[in-house]
This record gives structure tokens, sequence and C-alpha cells, in this order.
């Protein structure tokens, strides 16, 4: 990818294929899951919360109506408009700061620390991603979470070993159609853990996203029964060796810095 992808010509899109059916509502019930155990039960509302690359804010408009100080930001113009709309009919809209920037001017609108950081899904579509951890690293307060999740480089294989897409796969490099939903920049779990290490970022819990559904080619038995289906997959998102074959990887990390008395 030479640059990162705004999504700007494809929201409408992205909205009715992942968040209109059952990919969506799975990716968001394991996120929800995960926060909810490793953070919002730990924590007495408002905390504060920024959401780089917030797209849709689904978990944003969530965490504000819990009472939580939240920031949005995004490069999608779009996006951010049809996820303020979502807003506005939930009556919180005027109680979350919205940001249209890049995320690497993001520091020119918006200073401070925050006791939760989200990038759900960002790092795939940047040119490079590389950059991305450290940048959302200075804005975690000593002791902070961040919730990060990215596109599995190893579903990507497993899943066209499947469908039999062997002549994808001995390509020397992956290339996405501009066109589709595939993410541009597909991640392996090891490089991630790399980048968190050097910004000083520790794993406290991972768990896979839709560790099953996307390779199901025929449905049969509890497959066809949606909440069956989010019910295995929350069972078996964090379990080895399925976590792994997640099409998203979702982490939670924590600061090493202490929180100060």
């Amino acid at each position: 990818m030479s640059q990162d992808r705004n999504f700007d010509d494809l929201a409408e899109r992205f909205r009715r294929k992942v968040y209109g059916g059952l990919k969506g509502e799975i990716r968001l019930a394991v996120l929800w899951r995960d926060l909810e155990e490793v953070v919002l039960s730990q924590s007495a509302p408002p905390l504060r919360v920024l959401d780089v690359g917030a797209g849709f804010s689904q978990i944003s408009i969530r965490l504000a109506k819990l009472g939580h100080q939240v920031v949005v930001n995004d490069i999608s113009e779009r996006m951010l408009a049809m996820a303020r709309e979502q807003a506005e009919a939930e009556g919180v809209a005027e109680r979350i700061t919205w940001h249209h920037t890049p995320f690497q001017k993001l520091a020119e609108q918006e200073s401070g620390q925050f006791d939760l950081v989200l990038s759900h899904a960002v790092l795939e579509w940047l040119a490079q991603p590389r950059t991305l951890i450290p940048a959302l690293g200075q804005f975690l307060a000593p002791g902070g979470v961040l919730s990060l999740t990215f596109y599995n480089y190893h579903s990507l294989v497993y899943r066209n070993l499947i469908r039999g897409n062997f002549n994808m796969l001995n390509r020397p490099e992956f290339v996405a159609d501009p066109d589709s939903l595939t993410p541009g920049n597909p991640l392996l779990p090891s490089d991630v853990q790399e980048w968190l290490g050097e910004a000083g970022l520790t794993i406290s819990l991972s768990s896979g996203i839709r560790v099953f559904h996307d390779y199901v080619t025929t449905q049969r038995g509890g497959n066809g029964v949606p909440e069956a289906v989010i019910g295995m997959e929350l069972q078996y998102s964090r379990q080895e060796p399925y976590l792994w074959l997640g099409r998203y990887i979702h982490h939670i990390c924590h600061s090493l810095d202490k929180p100060t008395d």
C-alpha cells in the first residue's frame, strides 16, 4: 500500500457487508466481552477514552452511553458523519468529541492522556503500520489500556488454502483488490507483538475474532443459527490453537508504567 486507506468511497458498502450481518455482530461481541472483563468491570466511569480510526464508532457510542468521556477520530469524513448520525439517534453525540484527521496529526488537535485507547481494524489499512502503535502509546496514561485489533495474515493464508486459491498464495506478495474490503496489509501476530513490546506495552489478553465463521462454506446444524454461532465464537475465541485462526486478533495491552499515587 502506498498510502493509508480512506473509506469515504466504501463506507456504505462496509456498513452493509460487515456490520449489516453476522460478521460485525461477532466482532462487536468479542470486543465488548473482552473490554467488559478486563477494563470496564475494574473501573468506575468516567474513563477517558480515545478511539483512533473509529469508523462507525459502535464501541465508543456504547461507552459514551455508560457515562465515559469519549474522543473519536477517523480519516474518513463519511464514516464519521454516519457515526455521528448514530450517536445522535442514541442521544450521546454531544457527549463525544469528534476529530476528522489522520492519526499522524491527531496530537495537534488532542492533548492529554487516556485511560483506554481503542484502535480496531486500523493497522492493516496503513501504508506504514509499524508507526501506529507508538503514536497510540503517546496518548496512554500511566497504567492505561490499549485495545488493538488487526487483520491476521495466518487467517488469510488458511482461508485461501481451504478454497484452493493456490495461485494467489504463490505470488511474491499479497496484493488486495483496491475496490474490495480485504485489507491490503495483513499482519503477522509476531510482528505486532514485537511492535507492542517496543512501545512499552505488554499483552494481558488475546482473542481471535471469527475463529471459524469465515471458513464455513456450507452451513449445517448450528451454523445456521446466528445466536449459536456467536456463542461458539465467544467460547473458542481464547482457546489455543483456535484464537490464532481468527480473521482478526484482539489484544488488550497494558502500559508498563504504573499509575502514580
